[in-house]
């Protein structure tokens, strides 16, 4: 009987500890406020708050029901469409660096399928506004003949390329559609190692699947977007955030979310040998998505800033070579001549330690710093000199080294020698890989008729001038009728490449 007494003490002493404890976390929670709204380039995308607030609030527990319920709407399942592209032995090959980090398996539900005939592809995307824009990977789209969308509740609509960005492996796509169900904007800043977050897309053909896991690590640079932009000769960009939530083949563009259901990330890769995953993904941060898909939508293209520095990540060994009093931050090893680091009187050997209060001891930690601002913005660079504290400020400039806003040129069809020259899509752009070029139509009834030009024929080139717009085909032809005629060359909308010699004295 006494022993039954002291264990309903006990038990009651639990209770009340137990009461008393939640009682003290209810007391002790802060009250929540609800973060300031941010009116991006376009009026209908949102941000829950500014990107450097620190109005995050996590919700109370492990709340992955609401914040699914809430998210799943808004995550799309993009399918492709390529026409068949042979190589040599008859089958489409899959790039080398996309096997590298999918795997085999990557094209029977992601890449380019190896069959006959039109051969399609699947990802996902994230409705960032109410009106239609979608975001996702540009390797999901890249090269596509037709993009479709499918929503959660099944509709489906043909998709427009809005524009891409291969430097850190993004695209904006849009939809005639209204009152879409959107995803606001998280800050990418505040997230922390060892948080939950949850993926959200459409893997092996699923659709709206989610994934749980947690942050691993936050700006983790693989290599796979400097592989493939150095063939291009543009600079990747890498400082993804990784994680262990669950993402397959077709998860690519599909969303990374806090607990709160706010767009912390894009799903973009995971690292396998199979094309399957093996514990570990990795995802583009809002902060940089954010910025590159509002240049897209203001300018059309991105606005990349550059410190112009060249630059060492600091461990050991370096520290010994050059006897330098500090493991952190990142070394310059060189300047680009009138740079904006060169301006703000930074030299080589200094280390860089910090953009605008926001520590960075990595190269990818300082590029994803730098890319999220424009041409003539101003930042503050802390910097190491010996053992000298420093802090200055560097206003960045673009690839020309001017601070100019770079604006889409805006080119309009032309009429000439009775054929109609027109600017090339976007969508035709990314799929023939071009920068630039005009589309000729209404050969039959034009002086081209003779030359065996097709209808439809991209011109790229005129000798060795590179045409990007209708009005350079007019330019560089009246030039050569002077000459001894021209060779113009381009491609068809299928892939073909041709040459025809116009002009040519006989």
């Amino acid at each position: 009987m006494q022993a039954k007494q002291m264990m309903l003490g006990l038990l009651g002493s639990a209770i009340l500890g137990g009461g008393v404890a939640v009682g003290g976390y209810k007391l002790l929670e802060p009250e929540r406020t609800n973060a300031p709204q941010t009116v991006a380039a376009d009026p209908n995308v949102r941000y829950t708050s500014e990107l450097r607030s620190s109005n995050y609030v996590v919700p109370e527990g492990l709340n992955f029901t609401a914040a699914a319920a809430s998210v799943t709407p808004a995550v799309v399942h993009v399918t492709t469409e390529y026409a068949p592209k042979p190589s040599q032995n008859g089958a489409a090959q899959m790039d080398p660096f996309l096997r590298q980090f999918f795997g085999d398996e990557f094209e029977q539900y992601h890449g380019r399928g190896q069959g006959r005939g039109v051969q399609q592809g699947s990802g996902s995307g994230v409705i960032i506004a109410a009106n239609g824009y979608i975001v996702t990977n540009n390797h999901v789209i890249d090269k596509a003949d037709k993009i479709t969308v499918i929503m959660d509740d099944k509709r489906k609509f043909e998709a427009e390329l809005v524009g891409t960005d291969p430097t850190t492996d993004l695209a904006l796509l849009k939809v005639k559609a209204d009152n879409l169900p959107f995803i606001r904007y998280g800050n990418s800043d505040q997230v922390r190692v060892g948080e939950w977050v949850l993926a959200v897309g459409n893997p092996f053909n699923l659709n709206s699947t989610v994934t749980a896991g947690i942050i691993s690590a936050k700006g983790r640079n693989i290599g796979i977007l400097r592989d493939q932009n150095a063939r291009n000769q543009n600079m990747g960009i890498e400082s993804f955030l990784q994680t262990d939530a669950v993402v397959n083949p077709g998860n690519s563009g599909g969303a990374l979310v806090n607990l709160n259901g706010d767009l912390i990330g894009i799903n973009s890769a995971i690292a396998s040998q199979t094309g399957s995953f093996v514990g570990y993904s990795f995802a583009v941060p809002s902060s940089i998505v954010s910025k590159v898909i509002d240049d897209l939508l203001k300018y059309k293209v991105v606005q990349r800033a550059l410190l112009g520095v060249s630059i060492q990540e600091v461990d050991a060994t370096l520290a010994s070579e050059k006897k330098l009093s500090s493991l952190n931050g990142v070394y310059v090893q060189g300047l680009t001549e009138g740079s904006s680091a060169s301006e703000a009187g930074i030299k080589a050997g200094d280390i860089i330690t910090e953009i605008n209060g926001t520590k960075v001891n990595t190269s990818s930690q300082l590029q994803e710093q730098v890319a999220r601002f424009r041409p003539g913005d101003k930042i503050k660079v802390t910097y190491l000199r010996g053992n000298d504290a420093r802090t200055t400020t560097a206003t960045l400039r673009n690839a020309t080294g001017t601070t100019d806003i770079i604006r889409e040129e805006v080119s309009k069809a032309i009429k000439y020698e009775g054929a109609t020259l027109q600017p090339v899509t976007k969508q035709e752009l990314s799929k023939l890989g071009l920068d630039g070029g005009a589309k000729i139509s209404g050969i039959s009834k034009s002086n081209f008729r003779e030359t065996g030009i097709a209808d439809g024929f991209i011109i790229t080139r005129i000798d060795k001038n590179r045409v990007t717009k209708p009005q350079d085909v007019e330019k560089f032809l009246e030039a050569a009728k002077a000459s001894q005629g021209a060779l113009v060359e381009g491609v068809y909308p299928d892939g073909r490449k041709a040459y025809y010699p116009i002009g040519q004295a006989d």
